[in-house]
Order: C-alpha cells, then sequence, then structure tokens
C-alpha cells in the first residue's frame, strides 16, 4: 500500500507508476524515451495524455495544499512527518 514496487503489479502498470513517479520528482528531465517506454507496455498516446493530466493534476492540487498548509485527513497514512522526511528519497526507478 505504501510503496507500489512492492505490489504485485503488471509490467504495464509499473511501468506506469515509474512513470509517475518520474514525472513528479524530475518533470524537466522527461523525454521520448520515458513515452516509448509506455508505449512498449501496450499504451497508446490518448492514454499517455490522460495519465499524464491526472499525474499533473495529483501534482498540482498537493503543492496547492502543502502550499497553504492544509494538513492531511486523519485517515491519510503514513503520518505526515514520516512522509516529509521520505518525500522524494530513493524513489526514482
Amino acid at each position: 500500500m505504501l510503496d507500489y514496487r512492492q505490489a504485485n503489479l503488471s509490467s504495464a502498470d509499473q511501468a506506469l507508476c515509474d512513470y509517475a513517479v518520474r514525472l513528479t520528482l524530475t518533470p524537466g528531465q522527461m523525454g521520448s524515451s520515458h513515452l516509448d517506454m509506455l508505449r512498449q507496455h501496450g499504451f497508446d498516446d490518448d492514454q499517455i495524455t490522460i495519465a499524464a493530466q491526472v499525474i499533473g493534476y495529483f501534482n498540482y492540487i498537493n503543492r496547492i495544499a502543502d502550499g497553504l498548509g492544509v494538513d492531511p485527513e486523519s485517515w491519510m497514512t503514513p503520518p505526515r512527518e514520516v512522509w516529509l522526511k521520505n518525500k522524494g528519497q530513493n524513489w526514482l526507478p
């Protein structure tokens, strides 16, 4: 639940999660090779476009919440302190 790399995902789902991590953490380093990797897993350009939009939207909403100091809901895990401490560390595939 906390680490998709430990889940039993299909190779296509794993590739999509890898893409989401890269787009989130290093958006300026994205290139055609990342899109080609998704295409190799069966994603077409429409699906990739939708994925990029959803990933970008969630990044936007999280940055707005962080920027305004909005506290996460109590049901969200891991605890905020743990998330902030580990945010972005060792996640690039």
